[in-house]
């Protein structure tokens, strides 16, 4: 079980937790939690469990076994919508409809806020507002989602999740298939927000970004979590070959001192 101290000032946990699909177990008797106005990156070879851990922090994943615990209460106690008013997510893969603005898209995440009876309001206006300042696409407000940029379209899709006012986001891969500016600029983005006071959770494939970007990391391997806490603190080289099996030297990022992985790779003589 996990550490009581530890848990009880995380608005978001799994307490010993089996996460899977269908019969198959993904991860059995986890537990993990999320620190508050943290930006936790998950982070893992292909197939370990991050994204699992994700959609079952998300309740898009129910626990055969265990729960995932949110401000206090099992994260199934909650209806749809008060789960959306306290979490917003940022899937893998997002599709807009088609001949949507950027505008009409970021409004879109104002839906757990409308009721059978509520009409849209000038505060839900200042909300899609206030969004797209944030994600830096007001420019865009007119444009239809299918004409824009992969880094475009994440940034919307961020809007979209900042306008449902939830203190917390999850991000499952945000940055995969864009290009390298376009990845730090949503990472720094990303930053933007923790600094705001959010609470991230990514999962990034790129272990450097995760170490320069995140507070605090989650490794996971085989389905378990295999250390975490401050980059600093927990990414070394011994750690790098024993999750990933990657022999590499880890030196301070010239430019912010957080660690930096080299892959070592095979020796190979130079024409």
């Amino acid at each position: 079980m996990p550490d009581a101290r530890h848990t009880a000032s995380s608005r978001l946990h799994v307490e010993g937790a089996s996460i899977g699909y269908d019969k198959r177990i993904v991860s059995e008797d986890l537990s993990v939690s999320i620190p508050d106005r943290s930006f936790t990156v998950i982070v893992g070879p292909n197939a370990c469990g991050k994204s699992t851990l994700l959609r079952g922090l998300s309740r898009l994943l129910r626990p055969s076994a265990g729960r995932v615990v949110l401000d206090g209460a099992n994260i199934q106690s909650y209806k749809t919508k008060e789960v959306a008013r306290r979490i917003g997510l940022l899937p893998q893969t997002s599709i807009a409809p088609d001949g949507i603005t950027v505008a009409g898209l970021v409004a879109r995440g104002r839906y757990p806020h409308q009721g059978f009876m509520r009409t849209w309001t000038e505060a839900d206006e200042q909300a899609v507002l206030d969004a797209m300042a944030a994600a830096a696409v007001t420019n865009l407000s007119g444009r239809l989602v299918d004409e824009l940029s992969g880094g475009q379209r994440q940034r919307v899709w961020v809007a979209m999740a900042l306008a449902q006012h939830t203190d917390i986001l999850l991000l499952d891969e945000p940055t995969t298939f864009l290009d390298i500016t376009h990845q730090i600029e949503l990472m720094e983005l990303f930053t933007d927000l923790n600094h705001a006071g959010h609470t991230l959770v990514a999962v990034l494939h790129d272990l450097n970004h995760a170490a320069r970007f995140g507070t605090h990391l989650i490794a996971m391997k085989d389905g378990a979590v295999v250390a975490e806490g401050a980059p600093s603190q927990i990414v070394t080289a011994e750690l790098v070959e024993e999750v990933f099996g990657l022999r590499c030297l880890v030196v301070p990022d010239p430019v912010v001192g957080t660690p930096h992985v080299v892959p070592l790779g095979r020796n190979r003589e130079r024409s």
